[in-house]
């Protein structure tokens, strides 16, 4: 199943993975939109070049994200809240409608091809990264968030489609609140707590989704890389309270371009793979 790998291959996979947890971690901190934007992508390249099949390996690099996401968005929490950054009422709120959202894309997961979830995140992915390239901060849809069961709603859309991305809700939740008049900051952090809402129920979902699976790479927990969550896991924990400090001190609009351009160039890639076959 799996291509033969020389002691320089293991240790190019080994330094990128620990790479991209640096990426991924200062990232959902930084601009709060999750490291699994960054994570599922590498992770799907990697398992290619190891010679995961088609039909899971994008489920597992999706799962896997989640996994990760559990623990980068808990030092997120951490460092947002001390600077009184998270709306705490604002996430009671959003959590049952995010868990049902979660618990409906893990269960349509289990269920597609891994081209038509690779072609979910890669449409998603290009129109997040359009957005981000060419949204203003003054663009508004309306002045304030709208009623309780409205959402309610919203959550649930952003936890199915996020548990389907293997992404925190920070891409999807912080132009949404942003978009009603939310205060950007508050947004940021409040999202990465919808992050560790997402990541809970997503890994379990992912799990029971791949248990069983033939064909999974070896220490799989499910669609959960156990190998990939140890290699991305401390420099993604180490990072995202530090992209959290960062966002309070650094040009973010100038950092969120050249990292839209980068995201959009990666989801052009997905799907050309999707479509081409190469």
């Amino acid at each position: 199943m799996f291509t033969a790998l020389t002691p320089v291959d293991i240790a190019l996979y080994v330094t990128a993975l620990l790479a991209t947890g640096v990426v991924a971690g200062f990232i959902a901190g930084l601009l709060g939109v999750g490291g699994g934007i960054v994570i599922v992508p590498v992770l799907y390249y990697v398992f290619t070049a190891l010679g995961v099949p088609e039909d899971v390996k994008m489920h597992i690099a999706v799962g896997t994200s989640l996994s990760t996401i559990i623990f980068t968005s808990a030092m997120s929490v951490r460092a947002h809240n001390s600077r009184g950054a998270v709306d705490w009422a604002l996430l009671r709120r959003w959590t049952p409608g995010i868990v049902v959202g979660v618990i409906i894309g893990t269960q349509l997961a289990a269920f597609i091809s891994g081209e038509m979830l690779t072609a979910i995140f890669g449409f998603v992915a290009l129109i997040v990264a359009i957005y981000m390239i060419v949204s203003r901060p003054e663009w508004r849809l309306a002045n304030q968030l709208p009623g309780t069961w409205a959402q309610r709603a919203m959550a649930a859309v952003i936890g199915l489609i996020s548990s389907l991305m293997g992404i925190g809700g920070g891409t999807l939740s912080v132009p949404a609140m942003t978009l009603v008049g939310y205060p950007i900051h508050k947004a940021v952090g409040t999202a990465s707590a919808i992050g560790f809402a997402i990541g809970v129920p997503g890994t379990i979902g992912m799990i029971i989704g791949g248990w069983g699976k033939p064909d999974l790479p070896p220490l799989s927990l499910g669609f959960v890389s156990l190998i990939g969550l140890i290699l991305i896991l401390p420099t993604s924990m180490l990072l995202a309270p530090v992209g959290a400090r960062a966002a309070h001190a650094l040009p973010v609009r100038a950092l969120k371009f050249a990292f839209a351009v980068f995201l959009a160039l990666t989801a052009i890639r997905m799907l050309y793979s999707v479509f081409f076959g190469t």
